[in-house]
């Protein structure tokens, strides 16, 4: 991290869920997961972190969920709020603030497209639109199902979520409503407005030849296919009736497109955080605005990669130089459930709050962390977990907690503080830099995060075990031991909270990687809180 880094405030956002219900297994293990540990790494650097989140509650699959559930729009969303907001809590999700869908939102997403709208940045666009004879209703995004004219895989309207790739107005193939199947789809004219995308071809070519250092793969393979093409008019209004009302006098009565609130959402849920952390702003934007040179990092799914990579991207470059553009985004791919995909309607769904029941907090965030879809699908198991965990984990730390214990009741050291060698500083240097290349950006990864805090268990019960066992060993080389084990705990801390949480007040440290606190000369032995055994592991004490 270089000195002009270290200094700048981080705007991280975890993407916007969409409140059609409760987060599952499969949400935490993609962008969750990911921003918070981040969040949890820069604030223990001590670095100024503002983070946050909302929920996306225009969106029209609230509308479709909420038809197939007999309840109102509102009634859902308002529900899945409180439900997501609580799921999040108890997963330890660090956020500064979880924002609420009401009329600031609405205020502050008008004021930015409404300045877009005034600078002329929009154009009038006659489309065909998918439609419903049954309904008698304009059928787009979450309501309509087809095939995607890219990958041809089963696509919901607007983007392709196996692909990556947008579909706009009638490009869906063999369109259906996602709410009646057996309703019959035609294309009807609509007049709306976009925003023309291809007018930003030069900027956003430029955006990520500078970033693509830091984007994984597979988004990298996207950026390439969609700048080799013509890119699609964005569209601004939808003449629907969920959502904010459009206040454009060329689209009476139409509807703003919920993909189009994506970045004046994400400048309200920062200010809202903000406030939470006791400050206050002139307006909502004022965080993101150019001259504050933010360090702004969201966390999103590969299939949203389009909207806010290129769409949400091109609407801040239409302000031209008002606001700073995102530094990167972290994307994921998708997690299944025992090997197959995540689905609420088939009832193949496992909710985060319901794991939490049965398994401790830091066990869950272990294993997700361990098994996360970064590069590529992933699976979630309840046995694996309970595997996982259990063996590479719980048991080995519980086996050092033990054996420290012994070896600092042979050594008579109890209550008295052991030297630390040079070597076991020099180790400690090591161990740190190690993790800090899992967690920087130029090479985020959690798996490599989770399975370096197994081998670095590996060598530390395989030392305290030999320190044991020899009767007659230095002090030192057990200080060593309880200077690693602070710096494992240390860097776990933004995976493990609750056990780095219970180790600090034991210890009587705390668990922050910006100051000098891993070079003492003497350190003070103190007992290793234990883990819970998960729920059909081997014992493993």
């Amino acid at each position: 991290m270089n000195g002009r880094d270290a200094a700048r405030r981080a705007i991280i956002i975890d993407t916007p869920p969409t409140s059609n219900g409760d987060l599952h297994v499969g949400h935490l293990a993609g962008p969750f997961m990911a921003a918070d540990v981040y969040a949890r790494y820069l604030r223990s650097n001590g670095r100024p972190v503002v983070f946050s989140s909302g929920t996306d509650d225009s969106q029209t699959y609230v509308l479709a969920s909420a038809r197939r559930k007999g309840l109102t729009p509102e009634e859902l969303s308002g529900r899945s709020w409180h439900e997501i907001r609580s799921t999040l809590a108890g997963m330890g999700v660090s956020l500064d603030g979880f924002a609420p869908y009401d009329d600031r939102y609405r205020a502050s997403v008008l004021t930015f497209l409404t300045g877009l709208h005034r600078a002329g940045k929009f154009r009038e666009r006659t489309v065909m639109l998918p439609y419903s004879e049954r309904r008698g209703e304009y059928l787009v995004e979450g309501l309509v199902c087809g095939y995607c004219p890219i990958c041809l895989v089963e696509s919901r309207g607007g983007l392709c979520e196996t692909c990556g790739h947008q579909n706009n107005f009638d490009e869906l193939i063999e369109p259906r409503s996602t709410v009646d199947p057996d309703d019959v789809v035609t294309h009807r004219e609509a007049r709306i407005l976009v925003l023309p995308m291809e007018e930003y071809r030069e900027r956003l070519t430029a955006y990520y030849r500078e970033r693509e250092p830091r984007l994984r793969p597979h988004t990298m393979q996207l950026v390439r296919e969609v700048l080799a093409r013509p890119l699609p008019d964005f569209p601004i209004t939808y003449p629907i009736g969920w959502g904010i009302p459009a206040p454009f006098p060329e689209t009476p009565g139409q509807r703003i497109n919920a993909w189009a609130e994506g970045m004046p959402a994400v400048m309200y849920t920062t200010a809202y955080a903000a406030e939470q952390l006791g400050e206050r702003h002139a307006a909502d934007d004022e965080l993101w605005r150019a001259e504050h040179d933010p360090e702004i990092v969201y966390f999103i799914g590969f299939d949203n990669v389009y909207f806010w990579g290129f769409t949400h991207i091109a609407a801040l470059m239409a302000h031209e130089g008002r606001y700073a553009l995102p530094d990167t985004f972290i994307s994921n791919e998708f997690y299944e459930l025992e090997n197959a995909k995540f689905s609420t309607s088939l009832g193949h769904v496992l909710y985060t709050k319901d794991l939490l029941k049965e398994v401790p907090r830091d066990l869950v965030r272990f294993y997700l962390a361990i098994s996360c879809p970064e590069h590529q699908q992933t699976n979630f198991s309840r046995e694996a977990l309970v595997k996982v965990a259990g063996d590479r984990l719980v048991r080995p730390w519980n086996r050092l907690a033990g054996l420290l214990g012994k070896a600092v009741a042979d050594s008579g050291a109890d209550g008295a503080s052991l030297p630390v060698s040079d070597a076991g500083r020099r180790r400690a240097e090591a161990v740190i830099a190690r993790f800090r290349a899992c967690y920087e950006l130029s090479g985020y990864s959690l798996t490599r995060a989770a399975n370096l805090i197994v081998g670095q268990l590996d060598r530390m019960v395989r030392e305290a075990r030999l320190v044991h066992e020899d009767a007659g060993a230095d002090r030192a080389r057990l200080g060593d031991l309880f200077l690693d084990v602070r710096v494992l705990v240390a860097c776990a801390s933004p995976i493990l909270i609750d056990l780095a949480r219970a180790a600090g007040e034991a210890g009587g440290f705390t668990c922050g990687l910006d100051a000098g606190g891993f070079r003492p000369g003497r350190i003070a032995p103190f007992a290793l809180p234990l883990l819970e055994t998960p729920a059909g592991a081997a014992d493993a004490r």
